[in-house]
């Protein structure tokens, strides 16, 4: 399930994109699909191998244009990302900044390596569930790599614009998903064994994998009011 909205993005067939903290590449994939040359991006060595060896196998299915020439994996940091200035179309960077201590040291990296006129999607925590799970459960984010801040709009807003990016616009996206990581916080972040949580991880699943109509408008309905993941659009400045 994907959190940027591909099509606002401005995605278009050949785009140079770049899926800056790729995880295991749920928009590296839709990209490549897409007919996007995708450079999936990922602290993580599991990460890289796991996305390099699914773009395999969507090769070997016929599921990717041109032969899967166009998609690929590579380790590395947000800091320090291995491109040339200008490099790419789009960029993607879902559900990253928030694990950064230098947010705004990776904003000028993804600057440099976006095109001017090229555009941006970035995804962090909403500001008032993801305050909610830090209430409810340290485990949550006082973890190895977790969350080291929560994201209101205008100062998410205000730090893209400092590093060159002019914002465009904003939504939200998995309303459904608010009420289960708020439900995980409240029994244990671990406790994946109590029975509420494994109904509603059913639902989660019996929503991507056949996005019935039901599930579907409450999405609708939801996102807006509860969205787990704000959504920023912006435009690399000339």
């Amino acid at each position: 399930m994907l959190t940027a909205d591909l099509d606002r993005l401005g995605l278009r067939a050949g785009d140079r994109v770049l899926d800056l903290g790729c995880g295991f590449g749920r928009h590296a994939f839709e990209v490549a699909r897409r007919g996007g040359r995708v450079v999936a991006l990922d602290a993580g060595a599991d990460e890289v191998r796991g996305v390099v060896g699914i773009l395999a196998a969507m090769v070997a299915a016929g599921e990717l244009p041109d032969e899967g020439g166009h998609a690929g994996a590579v380790q590395g940091d947000a800091w320090h990302l291995p491109f040339a200035d200008g490099a790419f179309d789009r960029v993607i960077c879902a559900e990253v900044l928030e694990h950064l201590p230098d947010d705004a040291a990776a904003m000028a990296e993804i600057a440099r390596v976006l095109r001017p006129g090229g555009t941006l999607a970035v995804t962090v925590p909403r500001f008032a569930p993801e305050l909610v799970n830090w209430a409810l459960s340290d485990e949550y984010h006082l973890v190895p790599g977790g969350h080291v801040r929560i994201y209101r709009r205008r100062v998410l807003e205000s730090r893209l614009a400092a590093s060159g990016l002019a914002v465009d616009g904003h939504g939200f996206a998995h309303g459904l998903h608010s009420p289960y990581w708020a439900l995980k916080c409240l029994v244990g972040v671990s406790n994946e064994d109590h029975w509420l949580v494994r109904a509603y991880h059913r639902l989660l699943v019996w929503d991507i994998e056949r996005r019935p109509a039901i599930t579907r408008a409450a999405e609708r309905v939801l996102a807006p009011v509860m969205g787990k993941s704000l959504v920023v659009y912006a435009t690399r400045q000339p």
